[in-house]
């Protein structure tokens, strides 16, 4: 049995934020008849959710988990667990990074391979594709996100996993016109997320689209 305790970091040193939160819907609750993607992320992904679930309708259901935590949060683990025993999936865009900005490298690059492989051990017939962070407003901040996605690709290469591109098709857009403040984008931006992140879920399922 897959148990989340032997994933989940035995210590960490993240201070949680003022407010956590977690987010979760499941569209479609009852219909099995198309394939489910599950979307993990943050409040950039709450915010793709919508136009994702838009793009897909009638080919592919969509579930979405977005949350404040870091990989290397106590509990992140547990609801991770909660997540991917609740459905099943066909395929699934994990993403965790622009809350653990400040967090340890080294903790967090522990805690996010132990969450990729926590994820492939318990649904290994899922098709699991790895969301790079996006940029932010802050050069110096976009910098660190940039060195955390190298994690992502490291281990997407290693592992023979897909990556979702979401870094390098905002970071060349106009800070003042497609950001709404440090973190967050104006709709045109997230409709663009939304495109890339449908396009390779259909790919992935051979549905039409590119994988990678």
């Amino acid at each position: 049995m897959i148990k989340w305790q032997d994933f989940a970091p035995a210590s960490t040193s993240r201070r949680r934020e003022g407010t956590e939160w977690s987010i979760t819907y499941t569209f479609s609750a009852v219909e099995s008849a198309l394939p489910r993607v599950l979307l993990i992320g943050d409040s950039i992904c709450n915010a793709y959710s919508g136009p994702v679930r838009a793009l897909l309708a009638g080919r592919v259901n969509v579930s979405f988990w977005a949350s404040s935590k870091c990989v290397t949060d106590p509990v992140y683990f547990r609801e991770l667990d909660f997540m991917l025993d609740a459905y099943p999936y066909d395929v699934i865009c994990f993403n965790n990074g622009l809350h653990s900005l400040s967090t340890d490298r080294t903790e967090w690059d522990a805690a996010y391979r132990a969450a990729v492989a926590f994820i492939r051990a318990k649904l290994p017939d899922t098709k699991l594709s790895l969301t790079l962070s996006t940029p932010l407003k802050d050069a110096g901040l976009t910098a660190v996100s940039s060195t955390l996605n190298e994690t992502v690709k490291a281990l997407a290469e290693e592992e023979g996993l897909p990556v979702i591109d979401l870094f390098s098709p905002m970071d060349v857009l106009e800070r003042d016109e497609f950001w709404s403040d440090t973190y967050h984008f104006h709709a045109p931006a997230v409709a663009k997320q939304a495109e890339i992140i449908a396009e390779h879920v259909l790919g992935r399922l051979g549905l039409g689209g590119a994988e990678s």
